[in-house]
């Protein structure tokens, strides 16, 4: 029986896209509750701050969870560029509080341990889960276009792609695959398994690395030096 490319992409947004957004924003409510709580401050920004990504997080979540909207969007051929759209600006808020951690680092704020190395998990998690999305949605054309005939050439090489003896006939990538190119990326600055081929996508992957780097380098540095 022939694939349906677009009740395949609907159920890997349902239940692995949408439920990745959820745990980004839940990061982001819980440490805005807890530096409301605390009083604690981010550069010269209140608990606030990280509320700011979650109102385009809550905006994607909606056609990634909910097939009737995200089905018309398809159709009108607006489904995609909406779904980039409100990615980047979640990247966008996302590096900003990366630097804005940074500056409060620099500036010699951060005095607690365990408060930077919470806001420096949720913006390291925060990344991974985004430039997974990223990658998904950017790779031959996006989760549809994959599954139908003749896509764009790959911009990711996946090792079941050199051997597909050690895969499933037929096998496509899916988001959990590159949650997991984004995690070992976001950790080794470099890729792992997988390779990237095209311009695009090693230019994801290296601003990945280059914010990876910032936050795990320097802030993690800074978290063990208050800890002793």
């Amino acid at each position: 029986m022939d694939r349906d490319p677009l009740r395949e992409e609907e159920l890997e947004s349902q239940w692995e896209a949408a439920p990745a957004v959820a745990i980004v924003i839940g990061l982001q409510l819980v440490l805005a509750l807890v530096s409301r709580s605390q009083s604690w401050k981010v550069w010269d920004f209140a608990w606030w701050i990280w509320l700011i990504p979650v109102g385009p997080e809550v905006v994607l979540l909606v056609p990634l969870a909910w097939h009737r909207p995200r089905r018309r969007l398809e159709q009108m051929g607006l489904r995609r560029t909406v779904a980039l759209s409100l990615l980047g600006l979640v990247s966008l808020a996302n590096s900003l509080l990366v630097f804005a951690v940074i500056a409060s680092l620099v500036h010699g704020q951060e005095r607690s341990g365990a408060q930077l190395l919470l806001k420096a998990t949720t913006v390291w998690g925060t990344n991974v889960i985004a430039f997974g999305l990223w990658y998904w949605a950017f790779d031959r054309g996006g989760p549809v276009r994959r599954l139908r005939p003749d896509p764009p050439p790959p911009d990711f090489q996946f090792p079941q792609m050199e051997n597909p003896e050690l895969a499933a006939p037929d096998w496509q990538p899916r988001l959990v695959d590159y949650i997991y190119v984004s995690f070992t990326n976001a950790l080794a600055f470099s890729p792992t398994d997988t390779m990237p081929l095209s311009s695009r996508a090693k230019l994801l992957m290296l601003s990945e690395s280059a914010l990876s780097a910032l936050t795990i380098l320097l802030v993690a540095a800074r978290a063990v030096n208050i800890f002793r």
